[in-house]
């Protein structure tokens, strides 16, 4: 057999397989013992009928076809194992020359992971600097009123609504779930809705209904609204006061693991101090990675492309109909544009999330990072423990996803505790 291989634009690569007359025989011979096993003659048992007749029973042009099915898969296989390629997804396969007594020829087209050369990631990982973290006392009495808040009274009251009292709302909006009516509930004055739509709450009762026009976030997702003045219909269901508890050493008491106010706020700063040291941690990781990735120039495999930026505008689709109650059709419509058009949008944050994807694959084979049966089984035990028993015996539940899963977060975890032993100061 002889091969010849090219290099293509975006981590594709073409491979020419030429067979011997006589190696492809052997195809064409396997096929044939194949296909007697399915072909049925009279007055012979099924699997005993002799090749010449499975052969004028099948046709050439199918028998042909089933040898060079055959052919194609055994010999992309082998030259796939033996070269070390990491083919994505299925190949492109063309018949180029197929007959029998004679050579056959095929050419096939796939996407592979690309060959990566990284740069000095030693050195670069040891110039990342960790910055100190701090818990200031403002940071604590914050953390302080939430718990007071979380532990409110509330009580029905029959006055117009003022300033931090608990209201549920039913409103509508012509931008918002096709003008329905939206049931909300929040404390006034709190920012949990528009600031100027939360003013205007001020003084209606419950049962009451006013019209007005508020004006939605420059930060607001839709951009066709973002900024703009609205009209809104508003019902006030009720209206609650809300009494929070005194701050003392017996609202620490009533926490139940507190003798003191001062053990309280010993116990939240240090909370505070490791989610800061874990998000310092994340951005160090990140940095490391992003400098590293950098200064590494490779094709990407359009295919993995796409299927990050497919993941992304998922995210961002569900985003939008969870968190600002509308369809994404209103959501398209509104800003004048196709899914298509959202999904490209997407393209250089997915090659970015891919690069480093990869990069961060390629460190791990040159650090040879492994991850042991062991480890993943407890692994894959953990994450198993967040599902109910219902939701594992589901039919459209994936165990070997799951698997890959965590394979993939034991090894990330892994090559990120490499770089960082790395750091001068980690």
């Amino acid at each position: 057999m002889q091969t010849k291989l090219k290099k293509l634009p975006k981590s594709q690569i073409e491979i020419d397989f030429e067979l011997t007359a006589e190696e492809f025989s052997k195809y064409i011979d396997k096929a044939l013992e194949h296909l007697k096993d399915h072909v049925k003659v009279d007055g012979f048992r099924q699997g005993m009928v002799p090749k010449e007749m499975v052969e004028k029973k099948v046709g050439q042009e199918n028998l042909l076809m089933e040898a060079g099915d055959l052919a194609v898969k055994e010999t992309y296989a082998k030259f796939v194992n033996e070269n070390g390629i990491e083919p994505i997804g299925n190949p492109e396969v063309q018949i180029k020359k197929i007959a029998k007594g004679s050579e056959f020829l095929f050419n096939v087209k796939v996407a592979v992971l690309p060959e990566i050369e990284l740069p000095n990631y030693k050195e670069i990982a040891s110039q990342i600097k960790t910055n100190n973290i701090s818990v200031n006392d403002q940071e604590i009495e914050d953390a302080v009123n939430y718990l007071q808040k979380s532990r409110a009274k509330f009580s029905q009251v029959d006055r117009p609504a003022e300033n931090k009292d608990f209201v549920e709302i039913e409103y509508q909006n012509e931008h918002i779930n096709q003008g329905k009516a939206v049931n909300d509930r929040f404390i006034l004055g709190e920012g949990g809705f528009l600031k100027d739509f939360e003013d205007n709450l001020i003084g209606v009762k419950t049962g009451e209904e006013k019209e007005f026009s508020s004006k939605f976030p420059e930060s607001n997702p839709n951009k066709a609204l973002a900024g703009k003045e609205s009209k809104f219909k508003v019902k006030i269901i009720s209206v609650q006061k809300m009494e929070l508890p005194e701050i003392n050493d017996e609202f620490a008491k009533g926490l139940g693991v507190f003798d003191s106010l001062v053990a309280l706020k010993t116990n939240l700063k240090e909370g505070i101090t490791m989610e800061k040291t874990e998000n310092e941690r994340q951005r160090k990781r990140s940095e490391i990675l992003s400098q590293i990735s950098e200064k590494v120039n490779f094709d990407l495999p359009e295919k993995m492309v796409d299927y990050e930026k497919e993941k992304l505008f998922e995210d961002f689709k569900n985003h939008i109909t969870t968190h600002f109650k509308t369809s994404f059709e209103e959501y398209l419509s509104s800003i004048k544009k196709t899914e298509e058009e959202i999904k490209n949008s997407y393209k250089l944050e997915a090659e970015k999330r891919l690069k480093n994807f990869l990069v961060l694959r390629q460190i791990g084979k040159q650090e040879n990072v492994e991850v042991s049966n062991e480890e993943l089984e407890q692994e894959v035990n953990k994450e198993s423990r967040k599902y109910s028993p219902e939701q594992l015996k589901k039919p459209g539940f994936d165990i070997e996803q799951l698997k890959e899963y965590s394979r993939s977060m034991l090894h990330n975890e892994k090559v990120f505790r490499k770089l960082e032993s790395l750091s001068n100061n980690s």
